[in-house]
């Protein structure tokens, strides 16, 4: 049974004992996104999202310190090593405070991209017993992250506080690297959750993704480090934009590329439109392979 795109058949009329049929027919050839659809199931998409918030979180010894822990520990191992052994440059901004404002959208976009990486496998049963929009499933993995990132900014501002560091009218625009995050986390996320339904070895090369990513991010150092001359090359990653976005609008002291955050966001936008065909045209056979 394929997982269908709707392509209703019904009676012309009703009336009093009239059955009504609906023919449900999976797409031929590339079907249109209609994302509409998935607004029609929103309550799902809300139900599915605080479903995998409460099992990230039960039966947890440390519960949702959890979200705490992993960015700041890596922040105490970065401002030992890159910090205090390498002395990396940080712009003039505390190296704990330079680290971990750029590891809050990377802890999100790691813990989206690895969930919605494997949500459709993970949620099989799901998907073979009743129709509704799959799309709706990635999108709840990437959605459910919000809560972690929330609670660890709460520690950043905390630490802002601290070091005596003023929050700038730049925050305003925090919300709009935050988007950006979670379309990266998305766009990627279509890609290898449809593959993963195919090929059970993605869910082997994620984690080392997620690795090697990270080092190609100016997490623990800055990208001025980078050549000029490279600039544009290494922009292409869509988190370069985003890090060096939530530094500017949070600290109001690191340089904010135009050019750069630019062609981060052009690679994050073709990589989610892209996602979304090609998860769609996966889609129909997801029920039939998973």
């Amino acid at each position: 049974m394929g997982s269908p795109q709707l392509d209703m058949s019904e009676a012309q009329a009703i009336s009093p004992g009239k059955t009504i049929h609906t023919v449900i027919e999976p797409p031929k050839g590339w079907a249109p996104l209609e994302l509409g659809e998935v607004w029609k199931f929103h309550e799902l998409l809300f139900f599915l999202t605080w479903r995998d918030i409460m099992v990230r979180y039960k039966q947890t010894a440390l519960g949702a310190a959890w979200a705490i822990l992993q960015p700041v520990l890596t922040m105490v191992v970065f401002s030992i090593i890159f910090g205090g052994l390498a002395h990396l440059p940080s712009n003039g901004i505390p190296y704990p405070i330079f680290t971990f404002t750029a590891l809050l959208p990377w802890q999100l976009f790691a813990f989206a991209l690895t969930n919605s990486s494997n949500s459709l496998v993970g949620d099989q049963k799901l998907i073979s017993k009743v129709y509704f929009p799959r799309l709706v499933i990635p999108l709840s993995s990437v959605l459910a992250g919000v809560v972690d990132f929330g609670i660890a900014f709460l520690v950043l501002l905390g630490m802002l506080a601290w070091y005596g560091i003023v929050l700038t009218p730049a925050l305003l625009l925090l919300p709009v690297f935050l988007l950006l995050a979670l379309t990266s986390a998305m766009a990627v996320g279509l890609w290898l959750s449809a593959l993963n339904v195919q090929y059970r070895d993605i869910r082997y090369v994620v984690p080392f993704l997620a690795q090697f990513w990270m080092y190609a991010t100016p997490i623990a150092y800055s990208s001025e480090l980078i050549p000029e001359n490279w600039r544009w090359l290494y922009s292409l990653n869509p988190m370069t934009g985003v890090v060096e976005g939530f530094r500017w609008a949070i600290l109001g002291k690191s340089n904010l590329d135009p050019f750069s955050l630019g062609i981060s966001a052009v690679v994050v936008v073709a990589l989610l439109i892209g996602g979304l065909y090609y998860f769609k045209r996966m889609e129909a056979s997801f029920a039939d392979v998973i």
